[in-house]
């Protein structure tokens, strides 16, 4: 067993409020659920109205399709039109 973890930033430049931003974050977050299957939370900076840090998580048996799931996650954001992917880092883990 293996497990894939994406954290990573967006910008909201858009948003006027707190309100505003987890409009964007809320989207954002269903959409990925929906289309790649995956665990999902806003991580840090909860109280920027501009930027938002998550963490994507999901569990599989072959490294390839991990980092090849998790890179479509990546090209998905990078494509996202309320929000601008900033940073991101991707790590696959072994459990012992």
């Amino acid at each position: 067993m293996f497990i894939g973890v994406l954290q990573f930033s967006m910008a909201v430049p858009h948003a006027e409020s707190l309100k505003d931003k987890r409009s964007v974050v809320r989207s954002l977050k269903d959409r990925l659920r929906r289309e790649f299957n995956i665990a999902i939370a806003e991580t840090d900076d909860l109280d920027d109205w501009t930027t938002a840090t998550l963490g994507a998580v999901t569990v599989g048996s072959d490294v390839a399709y991990l980092n090849g799931l998790l890179d479509k996650l990546v090209d998905r954001l990078e494509e996202w039109r309320d929000a601008v992917l900033e940073d991101h880092q991707l790590e696959i883990i072994r459990p012992r």
